[in-house]
């Protein structure tokens, strides 16, 4: 598996994740637990791609802008995620900023698979994208 197939896999996970999030109403334990289980997702994959997908990039002057932005909006991610946190589950505005925290890693997921992935798909040997794959999913797992 490439890095760019294991990247899509959880990035597929997480677009599911916001989805069912959406459709949930109030304090209900399904709204806390799928929550949860998305926090736990953006945090290790962030981790684990800017480990094993970004730093290998940086080394590349074509790739260094698009990285710090990637960076950047896993940043912006992380505020949203905080304030969700900080706000009572059962507020309607905790759906409000559910679905600012949707359509901020909707366009980060988009911004990668469209033009990051084809970037760094030039930049990167194939056997590196094999290897930076493995070490990804590996992170994953440890991280799990």
């Amino acid at each position: 598996m490439t890095i760019f197939e294991a990247l899509r896999q959880d990035h597929e996970k997480q677009r599911l994740l916001l989805k069912i999030l959406v459709e949930t109403h109030g304090d209900t334990a399904a709204r806390r637990e799928y929550f949860d289980e998305l926090k736990d997702q953006l945090e290790r994959h962030a981790t684990a791609e800017e480990r094993h997908f970004y730093m290998p990039l940086m080394e590349d002057d074509n790739a260094v802008e698009l990285t710090r932005h990637g960076i950047a909006e896993h940043h912006e991610i992380d505020e949203l995620v905080e304030k969700l946190d900080d706000t009572e589950f059962s507020s309607p505005a905790w759906l409000r900023f559910l679905k600012q925290l949707k359509e901020q890693v909707e366009h980060h997921l988009d911004d990668e698979e469209q033009e990051f992935f084809q970037i760094a798909g030039r930049i990167l040997k194939e056997k590196q994208k094999k290897d930076l794959g493995e070490a990804y999913r590996e992170e994953m797992s440890e991280l799990a």
